[in-house]
């Protein structure tokens, strides 16, 4: 089942990113399918998160799809290198939101591969939020787009993760944020939990 507008008008960011977990993310782009499991999240909680781009209602160009109503993609390109996809929550004008960071390949492997340009499967292939986006097609020009369309949405194919495969933790370079670089807000599950799941 595709994940409807309304799953991310949830006001708790940080609940949907440990929910988003077991969920799958798929993309149609240059006519191409392509899916993965996400097995690593980070919720960014908007105007008062010092990590997020949206901290103390700081509102540009880039930040500006943050604002929009829960449900688009947030992508932006990191240190000029790589694109990172996230997902926007909460209502219009509340700027949060999660980022993806890491999935587990289960359609499109030969376009993933040759998108990565790697000759097979690792458990490293697509962890790392570079590497997601890399994986699944995506660009800036995917940035504020509804994930509820034909070009990237998130669906919920019935994995169960239980409580005790979640992993939570602090988020990754982030150290600028001072006391909220130390917010639990990172969730992850194994490659193992996952295969467990789908068999």
């Amino acid at each position: 089942m595709v994940l409807p507008a309304s799953y991310y008008q949830n006001a708790n960011v940080v609940e949907i990113a440990r929910d988003l977990l077991g969920k799958t993310l798929s993309t149609r782009i240059d006519n191409k399918l392509t899916a993965g499991i996400i097995t690593e999240t980070e919720a960014y909680a908007g105007v008062i998160d010092k990590a997020a781009h949206s901290y103390g209602g700081r509102r540009t160009q880039r930040t500006e799809t943050m604002y929009s109503k829960g449900g688009v993609s947030y992508v932006f390109l990191c240190y000029g290198i790589h694109y990172l996809f996230n997902v926007v929550t909460n209502k219009k004008d509340i700027p949060e939101a999660i980022l993806i960071r890491a999935i587990f390949p289960v359609k499109g492997i030969e376009e993933i591969l040759k998108r990565r340009k790697a000759a097979k499967l690792t458990t490293s292939l697509c962890t790392g939020p570079g590497k997601v986006s890399a994986a699944l097609g995506i660009n800036k020009q995917h940035d504020n787009i509804s994930l509820t369309g034909k070009k990237i949405w998130l669906e919920d194919t019935g994995i169960k993760i239980k409580p005790k495969d979640i992993h939570t933790g602090s988020r990754i370079g982030v150290d600028y944020a001072g006391e909220d670089a130390l917010l639990p807000y990172r969730f992850w599950i194994q490659p193992e939990t996952v295969m467990r799941s789908i068999k």
